[in-house]
């Protein structure tokens, strides 16, 4: 299990930046993976399904509209928000991102804390 996360300050994300994402991820992995996804528009549009549809790697999991609670991604930015960015106060918005990448690549390879994000949540997900 690893984390892979990127951050787009100041930018809304459309479906340009999640299907970038997405083919630098399928580039990146070795193994089928599942997608979590909240139901951001750029989740499902078009360009996005379609390239989704023609990759067998990925295993897509949809969320219920609105249910914050059953998303560990809210759980990771809360631990972050709590413990690594506690009492840091940025009055640009490039140092905060900046600290929030170094801050949230330190957990990319966690899989003891990211495996608890996910059993935090209610979600009746099973992860090898």
């Amino acid at each position: 299990m690893r984390l892979y996360f990127r951050l787009h300050p100041g930018e809304s994300i459309g479906a340009d930046l999640v299907l970038s994402f997405i083919k630098a991820l399928d580039r990146q992995l070795d193994n089928p993976a599942v997608l979590v996804w909240d139901r951001l528009t750029a989740h499902r549009a078009k360009v996005v399904k379609e390239f989704m549809r023609d990759s067998p790697r990925f295993d897509n999991f949809f969320l219920p509209p609105y249910a914050p609670e059953l998303n560990p991604v809210e759980y990771i930015w809360s631990y972050l928000k709590t413990n690594s960015l506690a009492n840091f106060a940025a009055f640009e918005l490039n140092v905060l991102a900046d600290a929030a990448r170094k801050n949230g690549r330190s957990l990319q390879r966690k899989e003891y804390l990211l495996r608890s994000f996910i059993e935090h949540s209610p979600l009746s997900l099973r992860l090898k």
